[in-house]
């Protein structure tokens, strides 16, 4: 059995106080390098995963929407035009020095209207209940020390009939891949982050933690218990990345 006063980073077991602190330290050291790593990392290819991640939220115009791991800004970039002038994105994250690079960039942009900025840890959102129409999270659930509670907290903030949609890494459906995967993963992603950003270690982490997040039938299941319906996973990339969505009900 777990020891349920410890949890995981990566590859090894930290006490859960511990994890946040670590985390944010991971996420300070990439922050200015982010997108450039995520362009190596992927080929390019997080770029088309999050277009179809906005393309099939079903946002509508004056829809509220909360992004939250938000980051660099990249999902609220492609869920803007989708709310219209009469809706809004609030951008949040836990890390203050991701949502000032996200913050940077979307204004070099001319994206100010409809935007609003918060950090905040996705396990207690300081929001009243049902106060969206959707909440999205991309590539930022796996780091959240205890994911059921930040689900139930989507949940609650969620509107009679909001959705929930999760983009992150999971588990890859095809054998043939899997080798591949784990060599990119683990011997190509730490030499990529020693040489354009200097920090071989967090990315090793950032590899580690892909693999201790829970697969598509556990997330589903959690998001299930956290009293979503209608639950929906989608695999892209031969579920080296999946979309799970959920309905407030």
């Amino acid at each position: 059995m777990s020891d349920p006063s410890t949890t995981h980073f990566g590859y090894r077991d930290v006490p859960v106080a511990e994890k946040q602190k670590l985390v944010g330290e991971v996420f300070t050291s990439v922050a200015t390098n982010y997108d450039l790593m995520n362009d190596l990392m992927s080929f390019g290819i997080h770029r088309l995963w999050k277009r179809h991640f906005a393309a099939i939220s079903g946002l509508r115009r004056g829809d509220r929407v909360l992004d939250l791991a938000g980051g660099t800004g990249d999902i609220a970039a492609l869920l803007l035009p989708l709310v219209g002038k009469e809706g809004e994105v609030v951008l949040g994250d836990i890390n203050s020095a991701m949502l000032r690079v996200g913050r940077d960039r979307l204004t070099d942009r001319g994206l100010v209207q409809g935007l609003r900025y918060a950090q905040m840890n996705a396990e207690a959102l300081p929001f009243p209940d049902k106060s969206f129409d959707a909440v999205t999270i991309a590539f930022g659930l796996r780091n959240v020390t205890d994911k059921q509670r930040a689900l139930g907290e989507m949940h609650r903030v969620l509107k009679i009939g909001g959705r929930a949609l999760i983009l992150e890494f999971s588990e890859v459906r095809r054998d043939w891949l899997k080798p591949l995967y784990d060599f990119h993963s683990f011997q190509v992603l730490p030499r990529l982050g020693r040489l354009f950003a200097q920090d071989a270690d967090s990315y090793r982490y950032l590899a580690e933690s892909i693999r201790k997040h829970p697969n598509q039938a556990t997330l589903a299941g959690m998001l299930e218990q956290a009293g979503f319906a209608k639950v929906e996973v989608r695999n892209l990339t031969a579920g080296i990345v999946a979309i799970h969505r959920g309905y407030r009900v």
